[in-house]
């Protein structure tokens, strides 16, 4: 599933073409994702003017003003397999192409042959968007200021689970995907068995900071390619390749020579260095 780093660099590739451009149509060919696709929005959206591109989490977040006054926002989420990319409008659709938003010269397509993205509409302002049942139950976003050592310390000072579970309860922190939480864990050297509540507060100025900054190197390198995910532009994602601990299960630790372990945590494989994460 794309994670934080994965949907803003597809923010930050849609935004230049989407923010100031007219919509002139929109086609939905499956009425259902997740969710219902609100049918309204071949009414709603035609002639309206794209006035942001923004992120909350995992969700994508289109400020629109609507042709003759009144705002509202399009909440898109990618689910496990969706993708966003700009395609010529005499592109015939494919099976799993479920969602045209239509430019003038180009499409904004929303493939996802999984269906379990999103699709919606929130009226109102673009801050009312974030009172949509999706969002507002969200967690802190880990790249914001509000995001600091005395935060995270206190937040997790009673929660006795293993940290890296933790990390990714998107109810507490948004976006921390399985990728991220291993890496940021093994740049702190904290082991992802140990408690959360059993981590002192010298071991989570080391982490917050490892944390930001495996974040901001996958945005840098693109993201992850996990999966069916691909940019906008129909480019990959080169973190993966940087990765210290992930999916280097049984090879040698880059960093203390110890060996690379894998384990299963949530469901989820996680993978540390059994000689530098404690």
């Amino acid at each position: 599933m794309p994670e934080l780093p994965e949907v803003e660099v597809c923010r930050r590739g849609l935004a230049p073409e989407l923010v100031g451009a007219t919509i002139e149509g929109v086609v939905i060919r499956a009425p259902k994702l997740r969710q219902v696709i609100p049918p309204e929005l071949g009414e709603l959206l035609p002639g309206g003017l794209v006035l942001a591109v923004r992120r909350r989490g995992k969700y994508l977040l289109l400020d629109c003003r609507r042709e003759g006054g009144g705002q509202g926002t399009l909440i898109i989420h990618l689910g496990m397999s969706g993708k966003l990319r700009f395609v010529s409008p005499d592109l015939p659709p494919a099976r799993h192409d479920h969602f045209d938003l239509v430019l003038a010269g180009q499409v904004l397509r929303f493939t996802d042959p999984r269906r379990f993205g999103v699709i919606l509409w929130q009226a109102g302002p673009p801050e009312a968007a974030e009172r949509h049942p999706l969002l507002a139950t969200q967690g802190i976003e880990p790249l914001s200021e509000e995001f600091t050592v005395d935060w995270l310390f206190a937040a997790i000072s009673k929660r006795s689970g293993p940290i890296k579970p933790t990390l990714m309860d998107s109810h507490l922190i948004v976006g921390i995907g399985n990728i991220y939480a291993s890496e940021s864990l093994f740049r702190a050297g904290i082991s992802p068995l140990r408690a959360a509540n059993r981590i002192s507060r010298a071991r989570y100025e080391l982490l917050v900071p490892a944390i930001r900054e495996t974040l901001s190197d996958a945005i840098a390198a693109g993201g992850s390619s996990i999966r069916d995910y691909v940019h906008s532009d129909g480019g990959s994602g080169w973190f993966q390749i940087q990765a210290g601990v992930y999916g280097r299960a049984g090879q040698a630790c880059l960093r203390c020579g110890g060996v690379v372990r894998q384990i299963r945590q949530a469901g989820r494989s996680t993978f540390y260095c059994v000689g530098c994460q404690h």
